[in-house]
């Protein structure tokens, strides 16, 4: 087994759909938690200068999402056939592309408040009803068990429900899928032993 080292702030964010596969998976692996005032000398000795890293024997991958893929491989959570496998990314892709068009780093919070406040009134229903859609009256986003897809759908409505807590008020089915999440024994342990961070 790899000696694994995930880098990233004290927080959910970007890494928390790796913790997630590695409690799943019960795969060991250092959660190493930078803080903000070491950010600037470290930034510059990454080769895009970007976190999470996930550090493999002393490789270090970056991009949440390849890295992902890269622990999921060749098991049940990435999807169980081909065409399972890119309904997964699918459905990651659909929400990360959602949530990338948040301004996490804006600097004027009179700005980020109202571009905040657009997408999760204007856009995120659309979304949140072809997700319901997709979902139906299935247990899982794909297939007939949980996928990383499911997993990154709870990681993501978790931060999204900071910043609107009635979000999915007409969506029960998609709540009651990040609910199937969280009781997942190794996710459900993972949960409440994480730091309590609100992002």
């Amino acid at each position: 087994m790899p000696n694994y080292k995930l880098i990233y702030f004290n927080m959910r964010g970007r890494a928390e759909i790796i913790r997630y596969i590695f409690a799943y998976l019960d795969i060991k692996y250092e959660d190493h938690r930078l803080e903000q005032a070491d950010w600037p000398e470290i930034k510059s000795t990454l080769p895009f200068g970007k976190i999470p890293i996930l550090e493999v024997d002393g490789l270090n991958l970056h991009q949440s999402l390849a890295i992902a893929r890269y622990l999921t491989r060749n098991t049940d959570l990435a999807g169980k056939t081909d065409l399972e496998q890119c309904q997964v990314d699918a459905i990651v892709d659909t929400l990360d592309d959602f949530m990338s068009c948040f301004p996490w780093a804006e600097k004027k919070q009179d700005v980020k408040d109202q571009m905040f406040k657009e997408l999760l009134t204007c856009d995120a229903p659309h979304l949140l009803q072809d997700l319901d859609t997709y979902l139906g009256e299935k247990e899982w986003f794909i297939g007939n068990s949980v996928t990383w897809a499911d997993f990154y759908w709870e990681i993501c409505s978790t931060t999204l429900l900071v910043f609107k807590p009635d979000l999915l008020d007409i969506h029960p089915r998609l709540v009651t899928l990040r609910r199937k999440v969280q009781s997942i024994p190794a996710i459900a342990d993972w949960i409440q032993q994480r730091p309590q961070t609100k992002l």
